[in-house]
C-alpha cells in the first residue's frame, strides 16, 4: 500500500480542477496546468479534493500510485504557489546578470556564456552571486536549474562553480608535501 498515495490532494482556495478521463487539469491564480495520468492509475474529484488510486490492483499500478498522486499534488501546488530553485556561484569573478529573457554568466571561461530562458520560467539575480529560478512547472523549473549549473559544477578543492542553495560539497584536502 502506498502511503503517499493514499492522501487526498486538497485544493486551496482559488484552485479549480477538472478530470477528463486520464487527464488532469488545474486551474489556479498563477496559471495552468495539466498532465496525463498511466491507464493504470484512476484520479477521483471528490468535495475535499483529489483522490488517486490504482485502477486494478496489479504491481504496476502500486507502482505508478503514489508517484501519480505526486505529479497531481504538484500541479495544484504550481498554480497556487509555483515554485523556486535558488543556485550560489563561488568563484573569484563569477557572477551572473539577468538581461530580458537570456542570462549572462561570467564563469571563468574566455567567453561569456548566455543562457536563453524559456518562457514560462522567470530568472532574476538579486545578487552578482545568487539565480533565483522560478515558474509553476516544478519539473522545467528543477530543468532550467540543472542546465544553468552544469556550465561549472561545483568542484571539491576550492568549491569554486554553480551550486544549489540548499547543496553541500564534500571538500577534499589537496595534496601534501
Amino acid at each position: 500500500m502506498s502511503r503517499i498515495g493514499k492522501k487526498i490532494i486538497e485544493m486551496p482556495a482559488g484552485v479549480t480542477a477538472s478530470i477528463d478521463g486520464q487527464q488532469v487539469s488545474v486551474k489556479g491564480p498563477k496559471g495552468e496546468l495539466s498532465a496525463v495520468l498511466v491507464d493504470e492509475v484512476l484520479a477521483e474529484l471528490g468535495d475535499d479534493g483529489i483522490n488517486v488510486g490504482p485502477r486494478v490492483d496489479s504491481k504496476r499500478g502500486r507502482a505508478m500510485w503514489g508517484m501519480s498522486r505526486t505529479v497531481v499534488a504538484n500541479l495544484v501546488q504550481g498554480v497556487s504557489e509555483g515554485f523556486t530553485r535558488t543556485l550560489e556561484i563561488n568563484g573569484v569573478g563569477y557572477r551572473a546578470a539577468a538581461q530580458g529573457k537570456e542570462l549572462q554568466l561570467n564563469l571563468g571561461f574566455s567567453h561569456d556564456v548566455v543562457y536563453k530562458v524559456p518562457d514560462d520560467v522567470d530568472v532574476q539575480t538579486p545578487k552578482p552571486t545568487e539565480i533565483v529560478v522560478s515558474g509553476i512547472d516544478k519539473q522545467k523549473v528543477g530543468q532550467v536549474a540543472s542546465e544553468i549549473r552544469r556550465y561549472r559544477k561545483p568542484e571539491p578543492y576550492k568549491g569554486k562553480g554553480v551550486k544549489y542553495s540548499d547543496e553541500y560539497i564534500f571538500r577534499k584536502e589537496g595534496k601534501k608535501k
